[in-house]
């Protein structure tokens, strides 16, 4: 991925709200990374607060159709980890 389409990536992912915490998926600090993809894909791998989260389907699911409405990349792929675990240490100040 180009250096200058991560900020890009950012401010589109920044619109998926967590229902829980009322954050944006960025502030939290959900995304742990994205990288291209060959033929113009993309993947992004992301986490949640806790293991069994009740929002994982549908933050996974926000992520990948924000992503995809942002015209950045003609398919998303969305891997949820939790390796490392989320601390509230990655969420932004």
């Amino acid at each position: 991925m180009t250096a200058d389409l991560v900020p890009e990536i950012a401010a589109a992912l920044a619109e998926v709200i967590d229902p829980e915490l009322g954050l944006s998926v960025i502030d939290i600090g959900l995304i742990y990374g994205a990288e291209a993809m060959p033929k113009g894909g993309l993947r992004i791998v992301m986490t949640t607060t806790t293991r069994g989260c009740p929002a994982a389907g549908l933050l996974v699911e926000a992520v990948r159709e924000r992503a995809l409405a942002s015209g950045l990349a003609a398919s998303v792929e969305v891997e949820l980890t939790y390796d490392p675990p989320w601390t509230p240490d990655r969420m932004r100040a």
